[in-house]
C-alpha cells in the first residue's frame, strides 16, 4: 500500500459538491459561458493565463487563439498553449467555458474536447463566484458570437472578447452548510465499538453523508450500515462488508469512509456514443480509507445493490472508477469486480480494490442467437480438424514427394490449420481458468494462427496461379512462401501486442441468458478500442483478400478445365470445386453474409464449414490417393505439366 496522493479528495470533493449542484442558494455555485468561435483556417490554439485571485477572468478569441486569462482561482496557477486539431473546412468551433468554485476546477470544452485548466484542489473555504458581465467590447469579424452565460443569451453578434468580474465568499458556508441544513439529514455524532471496530457514526461531511469506520488492532471485518437518503426505504439501501485484510497491517488505526450517492447522472460516461448503449444505476458507492490506495486484496470487498428488476435481455457488470484516467472524463471497468447474481432485483459485488462502484446495465445488447449450439458445433469441428491436421501433416511427410514445392505449401497450411483449430478448442477453457493474465498470450497466439491461416490460404491461390499460368517460370523458393506465411502474420500481433490492452478475456453475449455469456481469448473489439480497429483494419482486410483472390482463382481454374472429359463427371466436377474451395479458404466469406434473412442459418454454416477445414483438407488428399492408386498412374500432380492435364489433381 501507498500513500494516498489525492484521491480522497480530488475526486471524492468533486462528488460531493456535484450531488447538491441543484441546490438552492444566493450564489452562484458555478460559472457557464458558452458561445461560437469564429476563426480562420490556420493553425488554432487554446491559451490561458489563470492566477490566484478574485478579479476580472476576460474569455476573447481572434482569428488563430481562444483564450482564458485572469485573477479567479483560489490555489489553481497555470498558463500555456495548447494546440486543438486543424480545421481546414469549418470556420466556426462551439466552446464552453466552466468554472466551479468550490473546487477551484476551470474546464473549457471546444469543439466536443475537454480540456482541463485548473484541476479539482478539494473543497475551498474562500472562493470566487457571482461572475457578472462586465462591458463587451466592440465588432469584429472573428471572435465570439450567439454568446451565453447560464444559457441566458448575452449578444449574437460577433465580439473579441467579454469580461466577468467576480466575488469572494465563504464556500463552504454558502454552499454546503446550505445543502446539509436543507435536507434534513443531519446526525449527531456517534461512537460504539463493535468487533473491535470503532463505529464513528453516520456523519454529515462537507456536502455529502458518509459512514466512517475507524479499523483498530484485531480488526476482524464489518458489515457496514450506510446512511438512508431522506425519502429512500432502508431495504433499498446498498449494503457493504470490509473484510479483515482492509487494515493495513502497519497500522493501528485507520478510518475507512464510504459514501453513498442516490443520483448517479454525474457518473453516466460522457460520449453520447456510450450513452445510447450503457447506462450506470442510480446507486453509486464509493469506499476509502484515509491516506492509502487500496488494490489486490486478498479478500475481495462485497457490495450488495437493491435497484429494479433487470430485463432478461439485458447484461448487468458491476463496475469500478478508473481514477488511474483523466479525472475529468467518466471511466468506467470491468477489471477487478466480480459480478454476483441474486435475482432480478439484487447483484452483489466482489472486488479486490477501493474507488467508485456501480452497477452497469447493457441497454443496447447484441447477443448471439443459438450461441450454445454454435459453441458445441465450432468445438467439435476443431477437434475434428485438429487430429485431421496431425494425420495430413504425416502424410504429407512420408509420401515420395515430400521435399515437393506443392507439397511444402499444403503442408504449411496443413500446419497453421492445426494451430487454429487447437488454439480455438482451448479457448474457452484458458478464460475460465486463466483470466486476463492467461488471455493476453493465449488471444495473441489465437490472433496469430487466424492470420497464419489466411496467409497459407491466399499462398495456395498464388501458388495454383504459378502452376496454371506461369508454366515456364520457376516457382518461389519455399523458403520464401514460409517467411510469408509464418513470419508476416506476427508483424501486427507484435504491434499490438506492443500496444496493449488488446488481447484479453471477452464476453460474447447469448441471446438465450444475457447474464451468462460464453469467455473466450481473443481482442477486445469493444467500441472506441484500438482492438476494433485493429480487427477491421487487420482481419477483414486479410478475410477480404483471401476470399476475392480465392473466389477469381476458383473461376479461373475451373473455366480451364469445364470442356474436358473428365469434368462431365458429377464427382470429378464436385471433387474440383470442393478441394479447391479447402485450398483457397472461400468458404470464410460466409461470414460476409451474415444479415437479414440469411443470418438464421449463415452461422451454422459457417462454423461447420469452417471449423472443419482441415478435416475436409485430409479428406481430400486422401480421396485423391485412392484415385491415384486405382488408376494405376499418378495424380499428385506436384508439376505443372500435370497441372495442365489434371486440374482435378493438381496440388494433391
Amino acid at each position: 500500500m501507498e500513500p494516498n496522493q489525492g484521491f480522497g479528495g480530488t475526486l471524492w470533493m468533486i462528488f460531493l459538491f456535484a450531488l447538491f449542484a441543484s441546490g438552492s442558494g444566493e450564489n452562484d455555485r458555478d460559472f457557464k459561458m458558452c458561445g461560437t468561435w469564429r476563426h480562420g483556417n490556420g493553425l488554432l490554439t487554446l491559451a490561458h493565463d489563470l492566477k490566484r485571485g478574485c478579479g476580472t477572468i476576460t474569455i476573447s478569441a481572434n482569428e488563430s487563439s481562444l483564450s482564458i486569462r485572469g485573477e479567479i482561482t483560489a490555489q489553481c496557477e497555470n498558463s500555456s498553449v495548447i494546440k486543438l486539431d486543424p480545421s481546414p473546412e469549418a470556420r466556426e468551433r462551439p466552446f464552453c467555458v466552466y468554472w466551479e468554485p468550490l473546487l477551484d476546477q476551470l474546464w473549457v470544452e471546444v469543439n466536443g474536447q475537454n480540456h482541463t485548466l485548473c484541476w479539482p484542489s478539494g473543497l475551498q473555504g474562500n472562493c470566487c463566484t457571482d461572475l457578472s458581465q462586465g462591458e463587451n467590447k466592440g465588432i469584429s469579424t472573428y471572435g465570439i458570437l450567439n454568446a451565453t452565460q447560464r444559457d441566458d443569451i448575452i449578444s449574437y453578434k460577433t465580439h473579441p472578447a467579454y469580461e466577468f468580474f467576480g466575488e469572494i465568499i465563504n464556500c463552504k458556508n454558502e454552499f454546503c452548510d446550505e445543502a446539509s441544513q436543507g435536507s434534513g439529514d443531519k446526525v449527531n455524532m456517534i461512537e460504539e465499538t463493535v468487533m473491535r471496530s470503532k463505529v464513528l457514526g453516520n456523519v454529515v461531511l462537507p456536502c455529502a453523508l458518509s459512514s466512517v469506520v475507524e479499523m483498530e488492532e484485531g480488526f476482524q471485518g464489518y458489515n457496514i450500515t450506510l446512511p438512508a437518503p431522506q425519502g429512500v426505504p432502508p431495504q433499498m439501501i446498498p449494503s457493504v462488508h470490509l473484510p479483515s485484510c482492509l487494515k493495513p497491517p502497519e497500522k493501528k488505526k485507520v478510518k475507512v469512509v464510504c459514501t453513498y450517492f442516490k443520483n448517479s447522472i454525474l457518473f453516466q460516461g460522457s460520449s453520447k456514443a456510450d450513452q445510447n448503449d450503457i447506462r450506470i444505476l442510480e446507486d453509486v458507492v464509493g469506499i476509502t480509507v484515509e491516506n492509502e490506495i487500496i488494490t489486490n486484496l486478498p479478500e475481495p470487498i462485497r457490495i450488495g445493490f437493491h435497484h429494479s428488476a433487470i430485463p432478461t435481455s439485458h447484461s448487468r457488470k458491476c463496475v469500478s472508477w478508473d481514477t488511474k484516467k483523466d479525472p475529468a472524463e467518466v471511466t468506467w471497468k470491468k477489471e477487478g469486480c466480480e459480478t454476483i447474481q441474486k435475482g432480478v432485483e439484487d447483484t452483489e459485488c466482489h472486488c479486490n480494490h477501493l474507488t467508485y462502484f456501480a452497477i452497469l446495465v447493457q441497454l443496447e445488447p447484441r447477443p448471439v442467437r443459438h450461441l450454445a449450439a454454435l459453441t458445441v458445433i465450432t468445438s467439435m469441428g476443431c477437434a475434428a480438424s485438429t487430429l485431421s491436421c496431425v494425420v495430413l501433416i504425416y502424410f504429407l511427410n512420408t509420401q515420395r514427394r515430400a521435399k515437393d514445392q506443392s507439397t511444402a505449401v499444403h503442408r504449411g497450411l496443413a500446419m497453421a490449420l492445426f494451430l487454429l483449430s487447437l488454439l480455438f478448442f482451448l479457448t474457452g477453457t484458458v478464460a475460465n481458468v486463466g483470466g486476463n493474465k492467461a488471455c493476453w498470450v493465449f488471444g495473441a497466439a489465437l490472433h496469430y494462427a487466424l492470420l497464419s491461416s489466411f496467409s497459407w490460404m491466399f499462398i495456395e491461390v498464388l501458388h495454383t496461379f504459378w502452376l496454371v499460368y506461369m508454366v515456364f517460370s520457376p516457382s518461389p523458393n519455399p523458403y520464401v512462401w514460409h517467411l510469408v506465411g509464418f513470419g508476416l502474420p506476427a508483424v501486427p500481433v507484435i504491434v499490438l501486442l506492443a500496444i496493449g490492452k488488446v488481447y484479453g478475456v471477452i464476453e460474447v453475449v447469448s441471446s438465450e441468458d444475457v447474464n451468462n455469456p460464453y469467455l473466450m481469448c481473443w481482442m477486445d473489439v469493444s467500441p472506441h478500442s484500438v482492438g476494433l480497429l485493429a480487427h477491421y483494419f487487420i482481419n477483414l482486410t486479410f478475410l477480404a483478400v483471401v476470399v476475392l483472390s480465392g473466389l477469381i482463382m476458383l473461376f479461373l481454374v475451373l473455366r480451364n478445365i469445364q470442356n474436358r472429359d473428365e469434368w462431365r463427371k458429377n464427382k470429378v466436377a464436385f471433387l474440383s470445386i470442393w478441394g479447391l474451395s479447402c485450398l483457397f479458404g472461400t468458404t470464410w466469406g460466409l461470414g460476409f453474409l451474415d444479415f437479414g434473412q440469411l443470418s438464421e442459418f449463415i452461422p451454422f454454416l459457417f462454423c461447420i464449414l469452417n471449423s472443419l477445414q482441415g478435416f475436409f483438407l485430409m479428406l481430400r488428399f486422401y480421396i485423391l490417393e485412392r484415385m491415384r492408386k486405382q488408376s494405376g498412374s499418378s495424380l499428385d500432380g506436384s508439376t505443372a505439366s500435370s497441372t495442365r492435364q489434371h486440374m482435378l489433381q493438381e496440388k494433391s
